[in-house]
C-alpha cells in the first residue's frame, strides 16, 4: 500500500511583499525642496502603493508651491498621504498638517519622514502628525477630529481614487 505524501500548503503573508529599499529623494517645487525616504518603482501589486510618489502628487505640489498664500496659517489633513510629500510641502505654509494613511507599512516610511523634517534643519515647519485613516472607519475619523474640535481648513489628497474592475 503507497503511502500518500501530503502536499505543503505554502501561504505568503504581508512581509513577503515588502520592499523597504527607501532611497532619500530630492524633489523641487518652485523655491520648495524638499528630501523624502521613497521607493523608486513599485515592486509588487500588493497594497503598498503609498511607499512611492506618484505623478498626482508632483502636479498638486507644483500648483500648492504656485499659490502657497492659500496655505498660509491654515490646518491641513491629507487623505492617501503615502511618503508625505504633499503635507510636508504644506507643513511649510501652514500652522498644523496631519497626514493619514491606511497602511501600517507605509505609515512607518511616512513617521520616518516626518521625523526628518520635524528636526532642527526645518524649524520653520508646522506641526507634522501621521494618522492611521482607512476611509469610512469611523473610529479612526473621530479619534483624529476629537483632537480637532474645529476640523481642518482643508482637505487634500493626490492619486486617491479607487479603479473597480468588477462587474
Amino acid at each position: 500500500m503507497a503511502v500518500e505524501e501530503e502536499e505543503e500548503m505554502v501561504c505568503l503573508d504581508e512581509s513577503f511583499f515588502i520592499n523597504d529599499d527607501y532611497q532619500l529623494t530630492t524633489f523641487t517645487f518652485g523655491s520648495h525642496e524638499l528630501q523624502l525616504f521613497c521607493l523608486q518603482s513599485a515592486s509588487t501589486d500588493f497594497d503598498l502603493t503609498g511607499q512611492l510618489v506618484w505623478p498626482g502628487a508632483m502636479l498638486l505640489n507644483n500648483y500648492l508651491s504656485q499659490n502657497a498664500e492659500m496655505l498660509q496659517g491654515c490646518s491641513v489633513i491629507e487623505l492617501g498621504s503615502g511618503v508625505g510629500i504633499t503635507g510636508i510641502l504644506c507643513s511649510r505654509f501652514c500652522h498644523e498638517v496631519v497626514l493619514t494613511d491606511h497602511n501600517d507599512e507605509v505609515l512607518k516610511i511616512l513617521k520616518r519622514n516626518i521625523e526628518l523634517h520635524s528636526s532642527s534643519i526645518n524649524p520653520s515647519c508646522a506641526g507634522l502628525k501621521a494618522e492611521k485613516l482607512e476611509w469610512g472607519n469611523s473610529d479612526q475619523i473621530n479619534k483624529i477630529l476629537c483632537k480637532r474640535s474645529g476640523g481642518f481648513d482643508m482637505v487634500l489628497g493626490a492619486d486617491i481614487y479607487i479603479l473597480n474592475l468588477g462587474p
